[in-house]
């Protein structure tokens, strides 16, 4: 056995998002935890008595199966102690135990990369935005990561390989599933470009509502900072930002009218301080002096974005402004606080009900309202939009 089987083995016991750091640095390893077995486990301060109980839910073989599927189809697998595996993603409070790539991320310690989110229905203006800024920071020696999903996605990872840039799509899904063909031929131009596919879902796992909100914590873990370019009130754009925040990253917004509901996101990150982005040369000035690969001399003018603008805007796919994905975005309605409580879904309402005023982290909530972790993380994250609930380091939580 190696120590990948150990770490997929750790990923499917305690799913994804799960915070296993301070687990592994009492045990010594993860092959150490696994060989501890119940009795080890149910004594460890660092393991919940429902996360002793996940370690028996999964076995090695099932690790050794992910692992010969992926050699079959030559999808590569980075495991959190491997020399490849990303620092800034390593830094945050619950990194991926295990990520899976299609494609290559070698050198990306050595990238400048930026973080470009916004909503799947865009609108014309926003579609151009997120290609002119992607296409104007890789011309200057950045790299673009973003989610592969159609409308701003898809419109930030089209500008970067235009640029002749490197692009990284990190997705709500395991590879090998029936996931957004509409897309398939832009995933496949960014594995030419030298970029990937990433995900840390175990391939063949479909999409689901609740791992996009997931995996946007990653997005922004593996950037210098987050551009929002659209982003209503509700958008799961606006759950990147708080990561970002979380994190310690930047944060960049597009303006936008202070009369378009569409953009109401974007214009209350500005009003919290969102660094305002009216040029890729106000991102790349931003890290110029940190990254030798940056050069802020490459910088498009504004004549070149407004000629670049009106070409973009010929050419924009209608394709990129439809929604295929099921994200929780407009579920709830912009009511009081008391309404807001009685229009959140049972899991809401079960998380909700497990607060209370004092800090409490992701393991005792979890506990308390005997769901599994990714939908109490997509619970909460969707509590917080909503302002009932306030958030503290450390995936803490409390009611507001």
């Amino acid at each position: 056995m190696t120590d990948k089987n150990y770490w997929i083995w750790l990923q499917l016991c305690l799913g994804q998002g799960a915070s296993f750091k301070e687990i592994i640095e009492e045990f010594g390893s993860v092959q150490k935890l696994y060989e501890g077995g119940l009795f080890e486990w149910k004594l460890s301060p660092s393991i919940s008595q429902k996360q002793a109980e996940r370690l028996l839910s999964f076995k090695l073989e099932d690790a050794e199966k992910i692992i010969s599927d992926c050699e079959s189809n030559s999808w590569s697998i980075i495991t959190y102690d491997d020399a490849l595996y990303p620092q800034r993603l390593k830094e945050i409070s619950n990194p991926p135990a295990v990520l899976y790539i299609d494609g290559s991320i070698e050198g990306y310690e050595e990238l400048a990369p930026l973080a470009v989110v916004g909503t799947r229905k865009a609108s014309t203006y926003a579609l151009r935005a997120a290609r002119i800024m992607a296409k104007g920071y890789e011309l200057c020696g950045g790299a673009v990561v973003s989610g592969g999903a159609l409308g701003v996605d898809s419109a930030a990872h089209r500008g970067a390989l235009e640029a002749g840039g490197i692009t990284y799509a990190v997705l709500g899904c395991g590879f090998g599933v029936d996931y957004l063909n509409e897309n398939k031929d832009l995933r496949n131009k960014i594995k030419a470009s030298g970029g990937a596919l990433i995900s840390e879902y175990p391939p063949r796992t479909p999409a689901t509502k609740f791992s996009f909100p997931m995996r946007n914590r990653i997005i922004s873990a593996l950037s210098l900072g987050t551009l929002v370019v659209e982003a209503g009130q509700k958008s799961g754009s606006l759950i990147t930002a708080d990561y970002a925040t979380e994190q310690g990253r930047d944060i960049f917004a597009i303006p936008a009218s202070i009369f378009d509901s569409h953009f109401l996101g974007t214009n209350l990150l500005i009003d919290d301080g969102a660094v305002v982005a009216t040029s890729p040369s106000v991102i790349v000035a931003q890290y110029a002096e940190r990254f030798e690969t940056l050069d802020l001399s490459k910088a498009l003018s504004v004549q070149e974005l407004a000629s670049l603008g009106d070409k973009i805007n010929k050419t924009t796919k209608k394709s990129d402004q439809i929604d295929f994905d099921n994200m929780p975005q407009d579920r709830v309605k912009r009511v009081n606080l008391s309404n807001k409580e009685n229009n959140l879904s049972n899991n809401e309402k079960a998380v909700f009900e497990a607060l209370n005023d004092e800090l409490q982290t992701i393991e005792s909530i979890t506990d308390k309202c005997k769901l599994n972790l990714n939908e109490v993380l997509a619970s909460l994250t969707l509590l917080e939009m909503e302002g009932l609930i306030t958030s503290a380091s450390g995936q803490r939580y409390k009611k507001r």
